[in-house]
């Protein structure tokens, strides 16, 4: 009780770390009880924790004893499965590397080990309280349609695409593609695609990937990560209003679709034969239940061009709805709903 009353007696520091292809970015709210009263924006070029990082986070941080360190999770080896049975998991991935963590009782999150070690490390100058999955940011994005019928789910970042199928909350299929950046040609013919597909991560199989996150037994050097052992256990997050809806229509306009310039051709070009393969999957592996979707969702970080949308209309028959997504405010959502 008492350390409640002095907990109101502070300021809560959010910090949020989102790590991309050569930058990472920094996002800093400070709030007291619900109201904000301050927030800052920073990027920096470095993948890594940099001097100047730790100076920026800690201008803010040493102002409160109550401030909490997230970051979105880039390991390459991660993933979710529709099964939160333990007996299950080895029908979709060995798991013997990797730590899980089940989600809403129905569904199962995953990471490298080594990788969480390495964050550890990389970070142990601030410390982390929270690693968040792509797959529960996206969940939790488009917590309004994942309740509904069956449909596709990708977020779309610089370095990977996670790949999600749902069905009435519950999740039927997930991948995490790694984005190899190459040169393609712009005709879009079938030695392209044959190209794309054969250089596409070849860790993509026909397994989904999973992971064990048993924290107790599994990770005892990682307690400077406070809640890592709750990872994504965060129940519930206001749904967004009905009028993202007609936003995601407008996207269709002309004036928001960007005509695409040669390299932002190429990348969604790779990026739909990405996603094309992973439903591909989803289809024919009998270990996932399938029914024909015709719905995919978009969680846009990079700002795509029409002509994903475009592929992803005339080449699969898929009604395409967009919504830009800026995941270091999405991931301070997150940590608050966490603490709550």
């Amino acid at each position: 009780m008492l350390s409640k009353i002095f907990e109101a007696l502070y300021v809560k520091i959010f910090v949020n770390i989102v790590i991309e292809k050569t930058k990472t970015l920094v996002y800093i709210e400070m709030r007291s009880k619900k109201e904000l009263l301050n927030h800052a924006y920073m990027d920096f070029p470095t993948t890594h924790l940099s001097d100047a990082m730790i100076e920026f986070i800690l201008r803010y941080t040493q102002e409160s004893p109550y401030y909490y360190i997230a970051l979105l999770d880039t390991s390459k080896e991660q993933g979710a499965i529709p099964t939160c049975t333990k007996s299950k998991l080895l029908t979709y991935y060995d798991i013997s590397e990797s730590e899980y963590k089940c989600f809403n009782n129905t569904w199962s999150l995953y990471t490298s080990k080594s990788d969480l070690y390495q964050l550890e490390k990389t970070y142990n100058a601030i410390g982390l309280d929270f690693i968040f999955s792509p797959f529960t940011l996206l969940y939790h994005f488009f917590k309004d349609k994942v309740s509904e019928n069956i449909a596709l789910f990708v977020l779309v970042q610089e370095e990977s695409i996670s790949l999600t199928v749902f069905q009435y909350s519950q999740l039927l299929y997930a991948k995490y593609i790694v984005v190899e950046h190459m040169s393609v040609e712009a005709s879009g013919n079938d030695a392209n695609l044959e190209e794309l597909e054969e250089l596409e991560d070849p860790s993509f199989d026909d397994s989904i990937d999973l992971e064990d996150m048993d924290v107790d037994d599994q990770i005892e050097s990682l307690e400077d990560f406070g809640d890592i052992e709750d990872l994504d256990s965060i129940e519930d997050i206001e749904q967004f209003s009905e009028n993202k809806d007609i936003e995601e229509e407008l996207f269709e306009s002309e004036d928001e679709l960007r005509d695409g310039e040669d390299e932002t051709f190429q990348a969604d070009y790779q990026k739909f034969t990405l996603i094309e393969k992973g439903v591909s999957n989803f289809y024919s592996d009998d270990r996932y239940e399938s029914e024909f979707i015709e719905n995919i969702y978009i969680a846009d970080a990079t700002g795509v061009s029409g002509d994903l949308k475009k592929y992803l209309e005339e080449e699969m028959f898929l009604n395409v709805y967009i919504r830009k997504i800026d995941l270091c405010v999405e991931l301070c959502e997150l940590s608050k709903e966490e603490l709550n």
